[in-house]
């Protein structure tokens, strides 16, 4: 009997995330990465960060906040981060398990008072809350499912960082 080997599912590469963790299980200095981005005003509200060597992600204000509309602004842009990663983890996790996924639309919401980010009081500029709505199309049983979630959840690198206090060094160089 041919023995059949699945090198993708949902169109994950498994051989190169496996051979990723080995090595980081092998040699755990590894899995200590850094990751880099270089923003550039453009003037106005505009402005483009430069990510390895991707063209630039342009960012802007919407009109009512004073800005010209030509791209997402960066509290938009943390929303979409934090999809783009449960998105990552869901098609990891779904494939080490055996998992297809049919279809997968993560929507997310953001609540912020623009008062203290005006100017207008002290407090929170940031997120007050963040929630997230997850719709997950699969054959996969009810109980794996939520197995997944629950791993995707725990281990989503923009999640943990939006879950607690991280610090943060600015300097004017």
């Amino acid at each position: 009997m041919t023995q059949t080997v699945i090198t993708s599912l949902n169109d994950v590469d498994i051989q190169s995330v496996a051979g990723l963790a080995a090595k980081i299980q092998e040699e755990p200095d590894v899995a200590a990465t850094k990751w880099s981005a270089e923003v550039e005003w453009k003037g106005g509200f505009r402005s483009e960060a430069t990510i390895r060597d991707f063209s630039s992600a342009k960012s802007d204000e919407p009109v009512q906040l004073g800005g010209t509309n030509t791209g997402p602004n960066p509290v938009e842009q943390v929303l979409g981060a934090l999809g783009n990663c449960l998105a990552v983890g869901y098609a990891a996790n779904a494939t080490a398990a055996g998992i297809t996924i049919n279809d997968l639309k993560i929507e997310i919401e953001g609540d912020l008072d623009l008062h203290t980010f005006l100017g207008l009081s002290d407090g929170n500029a940031g997120f007050s809350n963040i929630s997230v709505k997850v719709k997950l199309d699969s054959d996969a049983s009810p109980e794996a499912l939520q197995a997944l979630h629950e791993k995707v959840t725990s281990t989503s690198p923009v999640g943990h960082t939006l879950n607690r206090a991280v610090p943060v060094d600015i300097t004017l160089a």
